[in-house]
């Protein structure tokens, strides 16, 4: 095995692709042995949108074999015991350099890169995560675009918590998506006033989510011609507020259904970037939406000094 090096010793430049799902954009790297040491500070500097390339995170692209090897999945081992070493591993990372179990548009972009650039042969398959294997079916694709759907597993209530942002407190459900979320129905709260909120730093309950929290703010389950419909804000930790947050929408969608009075159901999630489908059917729940790869490149590394 080759020993791993660091960006700002070999080589001079590392190939990357920027992509986003609903406009949560990610700094794709492939990097299929894992050779890439990728510190929290030069995470941040690439994600930062002054400094470096701009994005709400990292995704690495390598398989799951060689990411055990450079011993990188060693905190959770029951949730990935599924996983094939052979599969593609989402190595996902915040743009803070924290590391995050599961990002559901993330999951998209990693799926239609993949299946874009021929590292995998049939649209449907399964992406390693560090919240578990998550099955994919990318229904279509080119190199540009795409639409995919991802299988995120149970969206689990863990109760009702609250949080204050912006000055205003609000009361929701926490609802565990491999990673920790509160999603908070305001009653009354229209698609208008959603927008003017200010969405800052949370204060939390620390002990009901030990590991931080990422807070949305929705609107009340609302009929339409197309089906049921919520409207969405997210401040994700470790990064803030962005456009779009994929197991967000899944907390956001569990939680607008129950908070109607349903157990499952079919709901279009409205966020700044866009609009994605989430059905939940019991112990599973399903995230629709789109994809787009949009510029290729290569950083140079002395640069990122």
């Amino acid at each position: 095995m080759t020993a791993p090096h660091t960006l700002n010793s070999h080589p001079t430049t590392i190939a990357f692709t920027k992509g986003h799902g609903t406009q949560n954009d990610f700094i794709i790297l492939p990097d299929p042995e894992a050779q890439l040491s990728l510190t929290p500070q030069l995470i941040a500097t690439l994600c930062d949108r002054q400094r470096g390339i701009g994005a709400d995170g990292i995704l690495r692209v390598a398989t799951t074999g060689a990411l055990r090897r450079a011993g990188l999945l060693t905190n959770n081992p029951t949730s990935l015991e599924a996983i094939s070493d052979d599969d593609w591993f989402m190595d996902y990372y915040n743009a803070d350099g924290s590391v995050a179990e599961m990002c559901g548009n993330g999951t998209r972009v990693f799926a239609h890169y993949v299946r874009s650039r021929g590292l995998v042969t049939t649209d449907q398959f399964t992406i390693g995560t560090r919240a578990g294997a998550k099955p994919v079916t990318v229904h279509s694709f080119d190199d540009d675009n795409a639409v995919v759907s991802v299988a995120m597993g149970p969206a689990t209530s863990l109760g009702e918590s609250t949080c204050s942002m912006g000055g205003r407190m609000y009361a929701g459900m926490g609802v565990d998506m491999g990673n920790p979320h509160l999603a908070c129905v305001v009653p009354g709260l229209t698609a208008e006033a959603l927008a003017d909120l200010t969405l800052d730093r949370p204060e939390f309950d620390a002990e009901f989510f030990p590991e931080g929290v990422n807070v949305e703010v929705l609107t009340e389950l609302a009929h339409s011609p197309e089906g049921y419909r919520t409207h969405m804000r997210v401040y994700e930790r470790g990064v803030g507020e962005t456009r779009s947050c994929g197991t967000g929408t899944v907390a956001a969608a569990r939680a607008a259904l129950a908070y109607a009075g349903f157990v499952n159901g079919t709901v279009m999630v409205q966020i700044p970037g866009g609009q994605v489908e989430v059905t939940i059917d019991g112990d599973t729940s399903t995230l629709r939406g789109p994809s787009a790869l949009v510029a290729t490149g290569e950083l140079h590394c002395a640069a990122l000094n």
